[in-house]
């Protein structure tokens, strides 16, 4: 999935302690195993944790910045509606992990 476009007007709110305020990315219906095999949207599976768009961050909020691409559980989240876009309101604590930026270099860092 490619990243969001940069935001031209600031969202019209602020957040307050660890709060984050993310836009979720578009969940498509089918997904595709490694294996080529797709998986329909009617198969039951386990829970599974979803990705977003850190759009916004309270004044606490110390290991995740606006921009980063971060992993929650899309069952705990409150949902909110900001001119037309659905965002989804979490605490710092709630995000499981962020992307790391991939070396420009390419080098392993091993030394043989």
């Amino acid at each position: 999935m490619t990243d969001a476009a940069p935001r031209t007007a600031p969202l019209p709110i602020r957040m307050l302690h660890d709060r984050l305020l993310v836009e979720p990315e578009v969940d498509s219906s089918e997904r595709q195993s490694t294996a080529g095999l797709v998986i329909p949207a009617t198969a039951a599976g386990a829970k599974r944790l979803a990705w977003a768009q850190v759009v916004a961050k309270g004044e606490h909020v110390r290991q995740v910045a606006v921009g980063d691409r971060v992993l929650y559980d899309p069952e705990d989240r409150a949902e909110v509606d900001l001119g037309g876009t659905d965002y989804v309101l979490l605490r710092e604590r709630d995000v499981h992990g962020v992307t790391e930026t991939e070396d420009e270099g390419g080098a392993t860092g091993l030394y043989l």
